[in-house]
């Protein structure tokens, strides 16, 4: 595929590299212009069973980098200069809040948008969240080291739409608003309710429907259901894709992550639909309901069969029908 690509006159590939990649060295013959770390949160342990284990997946990829590429990392996660500390690479370093090569910060944020300042140029973008604004500041680095024009990159920054399933808004007659996104660790689940508690500065409630994965790492869900409650007014736990397992028992592992208080704020419903439409009966105009873990998806995986089901298509006819 590369090779027809460089056969038709591509210039550049960027490729997101995962650790099953690395681990089973698929990647293995290509050599890499640049590599970017943005960060290394709790995933895919139903296959390299510890965090550790997964921490050195990743870090062999800045490892193996050759002298001449580049090494762009992020300063703000934790794990930032440990994927560099063994590279030959030239290090450079990305953040919103610490002294780095490039510096960037939000100025303003709206559920339409944020206004963003990198290397003390102002852009605006159709992202939010502190996570996108840590990731587009990745992009620009990464262009600056390709050696592109600023100008153009921030131009090019600002006319970009954020993938689908992605922080997807949809805001009723009503006034509520509801945000559809993949997040499906905890990590990720705590970036967005922080992008929406960013946005409303408390001038309204936060509603989060959420389930967790069958047939994957277990020791995420409780934590999962401990995040959404803690970012949450109220929180909705229901199934997401139970593949092989009894969708009650996930339910029930997410539950075990909270006590007595937690559980006041929670409702449990298997049925998704139903989840999606008790939060929009429950939010009142000013509120937001965040319907996490499935994003883009259009089908739910149960009993290894994938059944049609849209969460944005769900609200969607909730709200306007």
């Amino acid at each position: 595929l590369l090779g027809r690509m460089a056969d038709e006159g591509c210039e550049y590939a960027f490729m997101e590299v995962s650790s099953h990649a690395i681990a089973q060295k698929r990647i293995s013959g290509l050599n890499f212009a640049g590599g970017i770390f943005t960060n290394l949160t709790r995933d895919h342990l139903d296959y390299h069973k510890t965090v550790e284990n997964y921490l050195k997946a990743k870090k062999k990829f800045f490892d193996d980098m050759p002298k001449k590429a580049f090494s762009l990392t992020n300063l703000d996660d934790k794990n930032g200069l440990v994927m560099t500390q063994n590279t030959r690479s030239h290090v450079h370093t990305y953040s919103l809040r610490n002294l780095c090569d490039f510096k960037g910060k939000i100025i303003e944020s709206h559920f339409e948008g944020m206004i963003l300042e990198f290397n003390n140029r102002e852009l605006v973008v159709q992202f939010i969240g502190k996570f996108n604004a840590s990731n587009l500041l990745a992009v620009f680095g990464a262009a600056m080291l390709l050696g592109k024009k600023e100008e153009e990159v921030l131009i090019a920054l600002s006319t970009l739409h954020p993938v689908a399933g992605r922080f997807d808004s949809i805001r009723s007659p009503q006034g509520v608003t509801a945000i559809v996104d993949y997040a499906h660790t905890p990590d990720a689940l705590t970036n967005v309710l922080g992008a929406i508690h960013d946005v409303l500065e408390n001038k309204g409630k936060i509603i989060t429907v959420v389930g967790a994965g069958g047939n994957r790492d277990k020791g995420k869900r409780p934590i999962m259901a401990k995040e959404a409650v803690q970012g949450s007014d109220r929180v909705i736990i229901t199934s997401d894709n139970p593949r092989f397992e009894e969708p009650q028992d996930i339910i029930n592992d997410m539950l075990a992550g909270l006590d007595t208080e937690d559980k006041k704020k929670t409702i449990s419903l298997v049925d998704r639909k139903e989840a999606i439409r008790t939060a929009c009966m429950l939010a009142q105009p000013g509120d937001v309901i965040l319907i996490a873990g499935k994003g883009h998806e259009n089908y739910q995986d149960i009993k290894g069969v994938k059944h049609h089901f849209d969460d944005k298509e769900v609200v969607k006819d909730i709200f306007f029908n």
